[in-house]
């Protein structure tokens, strides 16, 4: 029984790191292997970025800028690292028998928020493209949403209806940003 279930674990990483090899191989951009220097310029082109903030006619604070697709995909991409991070911590307590089962159930909880905040984030999104907008991204922190639409132009009651479609899909009581880039 033993030696069933060792073949089974040296076939399983076997199959895994061919399946990486492969991806690695095929990817479009081989040469991401120094994250530090892209993390870095990113600040400095998020610092760099001009803003103009308007107040909308719901108090909600709507702010426009410039950046380019890189950034907007670079966001994407934080913002997925940063949720599998969190989501191998609450594994990480899952798995652990040494705790007691209240926290292996908040863990259990958390997770799953997670999992449905990121469903949502993707509907936003799709919806927010049906708008007829090129590209959106939604950041759901907490009590705070930041959206950021693609769009050639836009107004303050376009701005307002992406908040409510936002508070109509992750509640009220949420407080809404809405940043318009300009397509390029």
């Amino acid at each position: 029984m033993l030696l069933k279930k060792q073949t089974v674990w040296l076939l399983t990483m076997l199959s895994l790191v061919v399946v990486l090899s492969v991806y690695y191989i095929t990817s479009p951009e081989p040469n991401q292997g120094n994250l530090a220097s892209v993390e870095e310029q990113e600040e400095n082109a998020v610092n760099e970025e001009a803003v103009e903030e308007v107040e909308s006619e719901d108090g909600e604070t709507i702010i426009s800028g410039i950046a380019s697709d890189e950034q907007f995909e670079a966001l994407r991409l934080d913002l997925e690292v940063a949720r599998s991070e969190m989501k191998e911590e609450y594994q990480e307590i899952l798995a652990s028998t040494d705790l007691p089962v209240e926290q292996r159930n908040n863990a259990y909880e958390k997770m799953q928020e997670l999992d449905s905040i990121s469903q949502k984030e993707g509907t936003l999104e799709t919806l927010i493209k049906t708008m007829g907008y090129d590209d959106a991204l939604v950041r759901a922190d907490g009590d705070k949403v930041r959206v950021t639409v693609k769009a050639k132009e836009h107004t303050a009651t376009e701005a307002n209806e992406i908040i409510q479609m936002v508070r109509n899909e992750l509640g009220s009581l949420q407080a809404v940003a809405v940043t318009f880039q300009p397509e390029k």
